[in-house]
């Protein structure tokens, strides 16, 4: 078991881990995922040592490993690590690389040693290249090897860096296939991954990162089909957000035009869709900013790249007031002609209590 409390690691101009408190359990496969620059990679370089922690203490069994005293290398022996870069030795034949770390640092015979490579090859498909160097192997080849490699060791936990993130797409399913079968084998393993769907294949946990730490921890169900916090469902569905505020009768209607066509264009959002959600917000806050008698307005526009649909929602104080009631409204028939539902709610206890979810209609 792997356990880690308070873990923090900060660079000159950026901390990445602020928190991290989680237990790893034996046979465990974690897949990590999370946006880019969230300390994915640097959580599990913490985990091997490759990175020293700022603050924070790791335990792998009943050893303390961030403890300046601990024997690192003899730790090393049992957490294999594959990284982006498959780091093999261009001097040396593939066998050869398999090779050289258990009989260096285990002291494992030569011929033990390349019975268990060759078994080790055959098992990631790739013992007709034994004698080969890599730079006869394509990119899915080397990263096998880099596996097989990483094996040849025995060790209890493995830690994969983007395994797939250098390969040509073509290349990403062979590797993928090979990390599938390892996952089988009661190994606990960790996976940082852009791949969601590998991530709900492979893992019995995920972990999504955010704000300085995991910011999620449940099963693949949980995280991809029911995520509990809004940031992660914010990723899972690959959804862009644009929020605007008004606070005042006076507000920037024409900028704020403005700001809602940059964000469609920065996002690729089809010109169908865009249009409808420019009207749909001009048209929903004709309705509401002058029935409020204090303006204070929230709009949030999420649109889905996975589902290519987007909904406003528009938050505002006041009284319970639901806009969608038939009043003969022209702004009301026009919202109503471009949104699929158009649902008010009241949430009492809200800082702006009433809730308008806009879904548009697609294009």
């Amino acid at each position: 078991m792997i356990r880690i409390e308070h873990l923090k690691k900060a660079y000159p101009n950026v901390t990445p881990l602020k928190d991290v408190s989680v237990e790893i359990h034996d046979g465990d496969v974690i897949s990590v995922i999370g946006p880019s620059g969230t300390g994915k990679s640097t959580l599990l370089r913490c985990i091997n040592q490759l990175e020293k922690p700022t603050a924070g203490k790791i335990w792998v069994d009943d050893v303390e490993i961030t403890d300046p005293k601990c024997d690192m290398n003899k730790v090393r022996q049992k957490m294999g690590m594959v990284f982006q870069s498959f780091n093999l030795f261009g001097h040396k034949t593939v066998i050869e690389n398999i090779m050289l770390a258990p009989m260096d640092l285990l002291g494992v015979p030569k011929q033990q040693a390349y019975d268990t490579g060759m078994r080790l090859l055959r098992t990631v498909g790739l013992a007709e290249k034994a004698l080969n160097y890599p730079d006869e192997l394509s990119g899915g080849q080397k990263q096998r090897i880099a596996i097989a490699r990483t094996l040849a060791m025995d060790p209890d936990v493995i830690l994969l860096d983007e395994p797939t993130s250098a390969l040509d797409p073509t290349m990403v399913g062979e590797v993928q296939a090979v990390i599938r079968d390892l996952a089988k084998t009661g190994k606990t393993m960790m996976i940082v991954t852009h791949e969601m769907n590998f991530a709900r294949a492979i893992s019995n946990r995920v972990f999504y990162m955010d704000e300085g730490g995991v910011y999620e921890d449940g099963s693949p169900e949980q995280i991809f089909d029911h995520p509990l916090r809004e940031n992660t469902r914010r990723f899972v569905r690959r959804l862009k957000v644009l929020e605007l505020n008004i606070e005042s009768r006076d507000w920037d209607f024409l900028g704020m035009a403005g700001e809602i066509v940059a964000w469609c264009n920065r996002n690729q959002i089809a010109p169908k869709l865009a249009s409808r959600v420019q009207l749909v917000f001009e048209e929903a806050t004709q309705l509401l900013v002058p029935a409020l008698e204090t303006p204070r307005v929230q709009a949030v526009c999420e649109y889905s790249e996975a589902e290519e649909s987007a909904e406003w929602t528009i938050r505002y104080a006041g009284s319970c007031m639901d806009v969608t009631a038939p009043d003969g409204d022209l702004s009301l028939a026009v919202l109503k002609g471009m949104t699929e539902t158009m649902e008010h709610a009241w949430q009492a206890d809200e800082e702006l209590p009433n809730r308008l979810a806009l879904r548009i209609r697609r294009a």
